[in-house]
């Protein structure tokens, strides 16, 4: 029995859900709220793992015979498993794609700033956050070091952008994840601070407190900005402290990557 579909035309609709891979505008209004896609065996791994329901799986012909024991696990029977020669799979996606792996799998509801807050210890805070693969180095160092959940500002990217997922080595798709509205950033965070949370601002300013000097509370809730600007004045004023990490005096920052790793596994120590 074939348990592939072979794809000859890059304008079949078995395949809309992989085009225009490059473009992140476009990704998201395609997506939505309904699906994600993901790459590479360790993605695969993680979607199945963390309870994601699949849509469809897109591979090169190269790949399809490692695939095939997928095909055992429950979450998988009856996918399509869309089979695309090299030529047409760059069609589809819009750029050559050497992986030649993809799956596309529904996308679970995020959960809220208020759950978090009564079921959890650790949480990021992440605030303008633009850089995909940032917030995905964020999200793997978050599953490493026993962070419980994630909430985003207004303006943050896509946790389930492509290359969030693949950089965080599918790790996003094990966190909780809550967005806050426009309308109540930064003022939700008062609702971690009510269930007796402390929010620690992650900054380079000279005037914080020394990470290494701190005593780290019961319920900690880890605030990060973006890539150069930092946190806003106005996160920082709703912060019940501002943290740094002691550097060099020669470099002036760290990549918010590798702030927030070493920042979890500070806390996280014994």
């Amino acid at each position: 029995m074939e348990v592939t579909i072979t794809i000859s035309d890059p304008d079949d609709p078995r395949v809309a859900d992989y085009r225009q891979l490059n473009d992140q505008a476009a990704r998201r209004a395609i997506e939505g709220d309904e699906y994600f896609l993901a790459e590479g065996w360790i993605t695969i791994e993680r979607v199945i793992d963390s309870g994601h329901e699949f849509r469809s799986v897109l591979l090169s012909p190269s790949r399809v015979n490692r695939f095939l024991p997928y095909l055992a696990v429950p979450q998988l029977l009856g996918v399509p498993v869309l089979v695309a020669e090299a030529e047409v799979m760059s069609r589809i996606v819009g750029f050559d794609l050497p992986r030649g792996v993809l799956v596309s799998a529904f996308r679970q509801p995020l959960t809220t700033v208020q759950s978090l807050a009564k079921s959890s210890r650790r949480l990021i805070v992440l605030e303008a956050l633009n850089d995909n693969e940032n917030v995905g180095a964020i999200a793997r160092a978050a599953r490493a070091f026993g962070i419980d959940g994630i909430i985003l500002s207004p303006t943050c990217t896509d946790p389930y952008y492509r290359r969030t997922v693949r950089v965080s080595m599918g790790e996003i798709l094990h966190m909780r994840v809550a967005r806050a509205t426009p309308g109540e950033w930064p003022a939700v965070l008062e609702i971690l601070h009510a269930a007796g949370f402390e929010s620690w601002a992650m900054t380079p300013a000279a005037d914080a407190d020394d990470l290494w000097s701190v005593t780290v509370p019961e319920r900690l809730a880890i605030m990060l900005g973006a890539e150069g600007p930092g946190l806003t004045d106005l996160a920082l004023s709703v912060a019940t402290r501002r943290i740094r990490i002691p550097i060099s005096r020669d470099v002036d920052s760290l990549n918010v990557g590798h702030a927030a790793a070493i920042t979890f596994a500070a806390i996280a120590r014994p």
